[in-house]
């Protein structure tokens, strides 16, 4: 895995403004816009002013799954005596809410691929926000074929997660939709 990983740190060095990451196998690069960058500002600044001191906010730090999986989720929610080390990678062990941000080349990824895999390690939640559909998808009860609760919400009211840190509530309001998004309904 030492292998992959620096290949996947010389990739990101080669392709600033993208996402790298190893999923199935393959290195997969996926360019961030403005409202993909966005959504993840509003909802790490709401997740971080909800949490206690025993808890963090991460972004785009690597999480090896497996031998073929080493996902840098957009978010993720792990104790803060592990984000006060300041690896580039953690155990996915340590995840309590992970959130990924839906972009064009990521669609089938955090729809299909990463839900297995996260609801596979435990996670207790996983949200979906995405921009082309200007909707959430929340995810809980994992397990080993993955998430056994799932609620798709349009953008406008709040969203309460509830996870094992307590009652989340993300705003999703005033979160981005794609312009060339089919209208929300």
């Amino acid at each position: 895995m030492d292998r992959s990983r620096a290949q996947l740190t010389r990739l990101a060095d080669l392709f600033p403004g993208w996402l790298t990451e190893i999923v199935e196998g393959n290195v997969v690069a996926s360019p961030v816009t403005p409202h993909h960058g966005s959504t993840i500002r509003q909802i790490w600044n709401a997740l971080e002013s909800q949490l206690s001191a025993e808890w963090d906010v991460v972004s785009d730090v690597a999480f090896p799954f497996d031998e073929e999986n080493e996902l840098c989720p957009d978010l993720a929610v792990i104790p803060a005596s592990e984000a006060e080390k300041n690896e580039a990678a953690y155990s996915p062990g340590l995840i309590t809410l992970v959130v990924e941000v839906v972009s064009q080349a990521s669609r089938r990824r955090d729809h299909e691929i990463k839900p297995h895999l996260y609801a596979s390690r435990g996670i207790t939640n996983y949200v979906i926000l995405d921009p082309l559909k200007g909707h959430a998808v929340m995810m809980w009860n994992p397990g080993p074929d993955g998430y056994q609760g799932r609620d798709t919400i349009p953008y406008g009211p709040d969203l309460t997660v509830d996870s094992p840190l307590g009652k989340l509530v993300i705003a999703t309001g005033r979160l981005p939709v794609d312009p060339k998004a089919r209208p929300r309904r």
